[in-house]
């Protein structure tokens, strides 16, 4: 029975420090991100952990200033991995796909 609870207790912190990391990662996202773009752009991806480090390598190179890159790599492959459903179409306010710029 001990061990159980240990187990569960064990769980329990590793959980908690994987969702502390996600939230640094995703506050990370707001300031490192959002100054070139809206995060409606990195919602839509679906990449896997080896081409959203070859991303920020890119976007660094840009000028990006990343302060927590780990924690943003981490929060980006839990919420936008290759194995996450895609994203939603992008709609307008009237519920409307948006139309395309002639």
């Amino acid at each position: 029975m001990r061990i159980a609870i240990l187990i569960a207790a064990a769980a329990l912190l590793v959980w908690a420090a994987d969702q502390a990391t996600l939230d640094r990662g995703q506050k990370e996202a707001v300031v490192a991100c959002t100054p070139c773009h809206s995060l409606r752009l990195v919602q839509s991806q679906r990449l896997s952990k080896a081409t959203w480090n070859k991303e920020l390598d890119k976007m660094t190179g840009w000028g990006c200033k990343i302060q927590d890159r780990d924690a943003l790599l981490e929060y980006l492959v839990a919420n936008y991995g290759d194995d996450k459903p895609a994203a939603p179409p992008a709609m307008s306010k009237d519920g409307m796909p948006p139309r395309k710029q002639n």
